[in-house]
């Protein structure tokens, strides 16, 4: 339930850290939010625009403090084709509706979905996204691209030794907020020629102002948009939400998902309608946040207004950042985010959670698309607990001393997975009189096995037997009661003419 109290202390329990790393975080976004902007094939406004908006809004709205929005890659690629197809105003009205549509899941309370994404997705995901925010970095590095030369591995090494170093002398400060200074200030002192952030593209220089998309209100531009909203409202939450995990694990946390779906939704509808692209959870910069101190929503709050006044109003003194600065700080956090433990642990885990794990890595890495890793890594999960389950399974039996009936127990789980092997149980060539199966140490679920039961009950009163059924759990006796076919009028001539 909503408290004001903890409302209140999650803004102002942690103010100063919170001012310093929303900074750091503002000052980081700059150079992605214009890389998204591009990638959608926008101008760089509309993903600054977006990541001011999105920053402020889910500080306010969300579910979970601390954690920062914006403009990312993973909603940028799915824009692509209608920017290129249709323009900028319908991204902008597909931002809306994709705000829409998260808001209504939220209302749904589908947050609970997450439930069902294993330890060994979530290991995979962290992995594979530590490696995608690394091979970001990795144009930053390549000699071919304009402005990059030697002197940039010195000036990346030195901004790697301030940021690991800098904390053994204090902490009062994040480390990385002394790096952007730091060498921004003898860039400038000293007249480097290297690559900068305005080397990426111009930053806007007025406020953004509300607009409403100018697209024809009708069901052409609803069947145009649609499909594109659903699935960045679908990537956008699943990225945001397994952010989220993330974060309440590293703060020893547990946050409201239902909420945040909404805060996500109630900014990506807002910033449709100021000129921003849509946008989710940034894993980097919320691991950039929580490792410079930042907990409560004054530090997402702030990374927004202060990307706002940065570019807006100090746009030349932001533009002549470094970028080796910028690209120094991705890389701890990249090898920050990855799960070094989870190398070792494929030797001591079972196979089936690391067969998991690499395969979201290997599928995120592959199609740069966090979803369709996470879908194939819950796939998997789904798969190798099945079958887990399905070895659980068993059914003995009795011969009565006369021979003329038997008694078959089942044990385990009765579902889609086991029904070949209770099938495989019974001999229906042997004669008897009666058969009992007692399910009283068994659980059924599904129609599968229902229809198995179905199927063994009329085979053996087929051939004469009386069977009866015993030790159901009242769960199990409903979904029998209501599904089963074997006591119906007429299911053994259906069953003797199939």
């Amino acid at each position: 339930m909503f408290s004001m109290t903890r409302y209140k202390n999650e803004w102002l329990g942690n103010v100063r850290p919170d001012l310093l790393s929303g900074l750091v975080v503002a000052l980081a976004l700059i150079p992605e939010a214009i890389a998204f902007s591009i990638i959608a094939g926008v101008d760089p406004k509309v993903g600054l625009y977006a990541s001011f908006s999105i920053a402020v809004i889910t500080a306010i709205t969300g579910g979970r403090p601390g954690m920062i929005s914006a403009a990312t890659a993973a909603t940028a690629v799915l824009m692509v084709t209608l920017v290129r197809d249709h323009g900028l105003e319908y991204l902008l009205a597909a931002t809306v509706l994709a705000g829409l549509i998260q808001i209504a899941c939220g209302a749904l309370r589908l947050g609970f979905v997450m439930r069902f994404v294993s330890k060994s997705v979530m290991t995979g995901f962290v992995n594979a996204l530590a490696i995608l925010i690394f091979m970001a970095q990795l144009p930053e590095l390549d000699p071919s691209t304009p402005g990059v030369g030697w002197f940039t591995y010195v000036l990346v090494t030195a901004s790697l030794a301030i940021i690991y170093l800098f904390p053994r002398l204090t902490t009062a400060v994040p480390s990385p907020l002394v790096t952007i200074v730091v060498m921004t200030a003898l860039a400038m002192a000293l007249g480097w020629d290297v690559r900068t952030v305005g080397d990426m593209g111009a930053l806007p220089d007025t406020l953004p102002v509300f607009l409403l998309p100018n697209v024809p209100l009708n069901l052409d531009t609803l069947r145009i948009i649609l499909p594109y909203s659903f699935a960045v409202a679908i990537v956008g939450l699943l990225e945001s939400l397994m952010t989220q995990n993330l974060v309440d694990e590293l703060t020893d946390t547990r946050t409201n998902r239902n909420q945040e779906c909404i805060g996500q939704g109630l900014a990506n509808t807002a910033t449709g309608f100021i000129g921003g692209m849509a946008g989710c959870a940034m894993i980097g910069q919320s691991m950039i946040n929580v490792k410079s101190g930042g907990r409560g929503r004054l530090s997402s709050f702030v990374a927004g207004v202060a990307l706002l006044i940065l570019v807006v109003g100090l746009g030349d003194l932001v533009s002549r950042i470094p970028m080796a600065a910028l690209v120094a700080i991705m890389i701890m956090v990249s090898i920050g985010t990855f799960s070094w433990s989870s190398i070792s642990n494929l030797r001591t885990h079972p196979r089936s959670s690391s067969v998991v794990m690499l395969a979201t890595v290997a599928t995120v890495v592959w199609t740069h698309n966090l979803a369709i890793g996470v879908l194939v890594g819950v796939l998997l999960s789904g798969i190798f607990f099945a079958a887990k389950i399905a070895q659980l399974f068993r059914v003995t039996s009795v011969l009565s001393t006369d021979g003329r009936s038997r008694t078959y127990v089942v044990e385990g789980q009765m579902f889609y997975g086991s029904v070949e092997d209770f099938m495989a149980a019974f001999d229906f060539s042997e004669a008897l009189d009666h058969v009992t199966i007692d399910v009283s140490r068994a659980h059924i679920w599904d129609i599968s096995s229902i229809q198995a039961l179905d199927m063994a009950i009329l085979k053996f009163r087929r051939d004469g037997a009386e069977v009866e059924l015993v030790g159901m759990n009242e769960a199990s006796e409903t979904l029998v009661d209501r599904l089963a076919m074997h006591d119906k009028p007429g299911a053994l001539d259906k069953m003797v003419a199939h």
